[in-house]
């Protein structure tokens, strides 16, 4: 087992790793918010431009993700258990380091609930515009082929084909 110096080390710099956590999940919600406003107000070129930040950033993310594991199992080992969970780590720490656990999960938690419902805020709008735009589509290409029929000079029955919209006649 290691010593509690070693325990100490290892969980702070789990807590440096669990605070960039908390900015992304930060950050992830400044971006749903932008992101509904973006689609609302059609701002393409601000979509484009967040899209390319969160490309830019991913790969930064995907790092703290490892270093977390990695982390993790590291302390799992030193404290002999076989999964470590921040509520685990809490347990078997004590004074300082446990409460500092015990907020940091208490955060982590509430930012979650928080990005959930944002998320579903997201996804909610986001397929209404979907359904919306079908519905559109529908409309326009309905009306483009309008059940209006004509005759030409020689008695043969046409379909009025053109709208205002769309021309399906080649």
């Amino acid at each position: 087992m290691a010593s509690l110096f070693e325990i100490e080390e290892k969980t702070k710099e789990l807590f440096a790793i669990l605070d960039i956590d908390i900015g992304n999940i930060q950050k992830n919600l400044l971006r749903l918010n932008d992101l509904r406003e973006h689609v609302i107000r059609r701002n393409d070129a601000s979509l484009q431009k967040m899209l390319e930040s969160i490309q830019a950033e991913a790969n930064g993310v995907r790092e703290n993700e490892q270093k977390r594991h990695k982390v993790r199992q590291e302390l799992a080992q030193m404290l002999g258990v076989e999964k470590l969970t921040l509520t685990i780590l809490e347990k078997k720490l004590t004074g300082g380091l446990r409460k500092e656990v015990s907020e940091k999960k208490i955060k982590i938690k509430a930012l979650s609930q928080q990005l959930k419902l944002e998320y579903l805020s997201t996804a909610r709008l986001l397929a209404d515009c979907a359904r919306f735009n079908g519905m559109l589509l529908k409309s326009i290409l309905e009306m483009s082929q309008a059940k209006v029929i004509t005759y030409n000079p020689n008695g043969v029955a046409e379909r009025q084909s053109t709208s205002a919209f769309m021309n399906l006649q080649f």
